[in-house]
């Protein structure tokens, strides 16, 4: 079992492990390892009708998934800002890691400067990494309650409940071996929620040059 895999999430840990994945990875800052928009995706695909071809002869319970994953994300984001607000500016203050970084920090900063909270919070959602330190950001800089729930609680219905509706709906669409489908779904959807990033790279660098 390989937390960091979304298939072997999905086959070996099951819902729980699902939504215990998406509230750590929007919660707590091991979650920036984890594969968020992927894992939601393989999902769906489990709770459709070819979901029994992915997991064995079995299938994810849809209702449980639908309800479940936005509650997850939601709650995660709570104690996201939670620590922000608690632990204020040294909790970003460590040396680079594997997967924590001063320049995502910076990144991250610059994403909630250029949007403002409400904008920043729901695009965060489909940014890794972003997703995760977005939210005790908010904390440190101590976002108003009314508006950090709204856009919290907005933005994580969108995310996790359009993502699982894609999978679901492709899943309900193929045909012969999952398998064949999953790596170059998975491979577009990384490429996809990466080139916001590359995009700020890109105009960050075009700057500097004038």
């Amino acid at each position: 079992m390989n937390l960091f895999d979304a298939h072997s999430i999905v086959t070996d840990l099951g819902v729980i492990g699902i939504l215990s994945i998406l509230f750590a990875e929007t919660g707590l800052l091991i979650g920036l390892a984890f594969p968020g928009d992927s894992l939601l995706f393989i999902a769906g695909i489990a709770a459709s009708g070819t979901g029994a071809a992915l997991l064995n002869g079995n299938q994810l319970p849809a209702l449980e998934l639908f309800i479940g994953a936005p509650i997850a994300a939601i709650t995660g984001s709570f104690v996201g800002r939670w620590f922000g607000a608690k632990y204020g500016r040294k909790l970003f203050d460590r040396p680079d890691g594997r997967f924590f970084t001063q320049a995502r920090v910076v990144q991250t900063e610059k994403w909630l400067n250029k949007y403002g909270v409400g904008k920043a919070l729901l695009l965060a959602r489909f940014i890794p990494f972003v997703r995760t330190l977005i939210n005790p950001m908010v904390g440190i800089i101590n976002v108003p309650n009314r508006v950090f729930i709204f856009w919290n609680v907005l933005g994580a219905i969108i995310w996790t409940d359009g993502i699982l509706l894609l999978g679901y709906l492709f899943g309900e669409r193929i045909e012969g071996s999952v398998d064949a489908f999953l790596l170059p779904v998975i491979g577009l959807i990384i490429l996809l929620s990466l080139l916001p990033i590359f995009f700020e790279i890109y105009r960050e660098r075009k700057r500097r040059k004038l």
